[in-house]
């Protein structure tokens, strides 16, 4: 076996219920631009490419990790990481040769970035309630099955920030004399800079 010298790290990251066992957000990666004669298990290939085969994933998925308490799990020959957040199951999955401490880096940051976002509520309802800034983080955290951040910090400044404001110009003269009066204010500054040097 040769070692995964690919940056598409992830397959997909899932958010499940565990009460009704239905899906809050799920996410399954394939890289772009790959040729359709690619093999089912080459790093960057989504290995569940229709909806059927996800929630057969999923299903037992949730069955195999609904009792454990473990945080990682070899499944259908992937590598899942694991977090139970109130009725919230958080899966990342990889590769089966993937680095597990990489995953597990992943699925820390997403529950950590969520906790942030959330206040602390992590459940079912609070997350289809914040569904956008929920796939605003997942998107911060990975890009087309490729690693970015795991700082759930930085993750959760860069979802939450507030947009930048446009700027405001109705107290702005356009007229001779405005521009007159803007370029005596730059003539004053910089005879004021010359002055201190």
């Amino acid at each position: 076996m040769s070692p995964n010298l690919s940056l598409f790290s992830l397959n997909a990251i899932l958010l499940l219920s565990t009460d009704d066992r239905t899906r809050i957000l799920t996410k399954y990666y394939t890289a772009p631009h790959q040729p359709p004669s690619t093999p089912k298990d080459a790093p960057g290939t989504n290995p569940y490419p229709t909806v059927k085969e996800q929630k057969a994933f999923e299903k037992g998925l949730l069955e195999k990790t609904n009792k454990n308490t473990g945080d990682v799990i070899l499944y259908d020959g992937r590598v899942v990481c694991y977090k139970m957040e109130g009725d919230v199951m958080m899966y990342v999955v990889g590769g089966g040769e993937e680095n597990e401490i990489l995953l597990f880096q992943v699925i820390l940051a997403l529950r950590d970035a969520l906790s942030i976002l959330l206040k602390n509520s992590t459940d079912k309802r609070t997350l289809i309630e914040n569904y956008d800034l929920v796939s605003l983080a997942i998107d911060e955290i990975c890009d087309d099955g490729i690693i970015l951040e795991v700082d759930p910090v930085v993750i959760a400044s860069r979802v939450s920030r507030p947009p930048a404001q446009d700027v405001q110009l109705r107290g702005v003269d356009f007229s001779e004399q405005g521009l007159q009066n803007l370029l005596e204010l730059g003539k004053s500054k910089l005879a004021e800079r010359m002055r201190q040097l």
